[in-house]
């Protein structure tokens, strides 16, 4: 590779080797081959490592809750059921390299414990304006987001009609 590299390069290379290899990937001389560089690419945009995955876990914040709520916004409609077919619909790879990630790294815990908090709360708001109190918002959105953690973090894949079904259902049941 000879263009000169970005952060943003880096970052997302480091979500793919994230992805694909898990956290322990997130390193500079591993990233730095697989991109055709030396390493000192990497220092030129990042003081040390844990700079490095400050920027990969603000990333994936920003793919993983800010991105999908401002295509949920947009896209007009029925927000909550936008939701969940964006959410149930994505590929989840990633959402299960940085869960795996927090358990043994403060960082990425602190990471996700945002990210749950920035759901839920979102979550809430779409149960509330669709008329809900807000204890009851807040049960709702925390038995769907535990709906969606469950289903995120069992890697299994479901086929598209039984998903379409299953999504359908659960539209009824926070619906009722």
């Amino acid at each position: 590779m000879t263009e000169q590299l970005s952060a943003d390069d880096w970052i997302k290379q480091g979500l793919k080797a994230l992805t694909r290899s898990g956290f322990t990937a997130l390193k500079a001389d591993p990233l730095a081959k697989a991109m055709g560089v030396s390493r000192g690419s990497f220092y030129w945009h990042f003081a040390d490592l844990g700079a490095f995955h400050a920027a990969v876990l603000k990333r994936w914040r920003e793919i993983a809750a800010e991105e999908i709520i401002a295509g949920v916004e947009a896209e007009g409609g029925e927000p909550l059921k936008a939701l969940l077919r964006r959410t149930f619909g994505a590929r989840l790879d990633l959402e299960r390299a940085v869960r795996n990630w927090a358990a043994f790294d403060p960082a990425a815990q602190a990471a996700v414990r945002a990210i749950d908090r920035r759901r839920l709360d979102y979550i809430e708001t779409l149960l509330e304006r669709r008329g809900f109190s807000a204890t009851s918002a807040q049960a709702r959105a925390q038995i769907l987001y535990w709906t969606f953690l469950g289903f995120a973090l069992s890697g299994a894949p479901v086929p598209a009609a039984r998903l379409k079904g299953l999504l359908d259902e659960i539209q009824r049941m926070i619906s009722a």
